[in-house]
C-alpha cells in the first residue's frame, strides 16, 4: 500500500444505501476522491446479502464501509433507521471492516431527480435509485474528508 500526503492508496471505501428490499452499493476510486456505481443487491435473506457484501469488500480491498442512516427530517431515529442499524450490526459481526454512518436524508429524492434529468425512468428500475443513493452517500462522505 502506498501513501500520498498522509492518505493510504490501495484500499477503497464502500458506500451502502440499505433498504428493506435492496441495498445500493457504490465504491470509491483507489484515491478515495470519487464514488462509482457498483450494483444493487437483494437484501433478503440478510445472511446472503451480508455474505455478498463481504465478498465485495475482499474483491475491492475495502478498508471502510460508509452506510447511509435514514434519519427523520428533525434528525431523530425512526423505524427505518433502526432497521438499518440492526442490519449493520449483522455486517459488523460477519465482515471485519469498520462502518461509519452518513446522514442520508433526501438522497433517494435527489437520486430520482438526477436520473430523470439524465432521461432515465427511475420508476421502471428501482435499483437505479438505490445505486444512485449509494453514490450520493459515499460522495458526500468523501467530500467531507477533503
Amino acid at each position: 500500500m502506498w501513501e500520498l500526503s498522509g492518505q493510504s492508496i490501495g484500499n477503497r471505501i464502500l458506500g451502502l444505501d440499505v433498504g428493506s428490499k435492496r441495498i445500493g452499493v457504490a465504491i470509491s476510486d483507489p484515491l478515495k476522491i470519487s464514488a462509482q456505481p457498483l450494483k444493487a443487491i437483494s437484501r433478503k435473506p440478510d445472511e446472503k446479502s451480508v455474505e455478498e457484501i463481504g465478498e465485495i469488500c475482499n474483491e475491492y480491498e475495502v478498508s471502510l464501509i460508509v452506510a447511509g442512516l435514514p434519519k427523520n427530517m428533525d434528525g431523530s431515529i425512526g423505524f427505518q433507521a433502526e432497521d438499518v442499524l440492526s442490519y449493520l450490526e449483522l455486517i459488523k459481526k460477519n465482515v471485519n471492516i469498520e462502518i461509519e454512518l452518513e446522514d442520508e436524508r433526501l438522497t433517494s429524492k435527489i437520486a430520482r431527480k438526477v436520473l430523470i434529468e439524465q432521461g432515465r425512468k427511475p420508476s421502471r428500475k428501482k435499483e437505479l435509485i438505490d445505486i444512485s443513493s449509494a453514490i450520493l452517500i459515499l460522495q458526500q462522505f468523501l467530500n467531507k474528508r477533503r
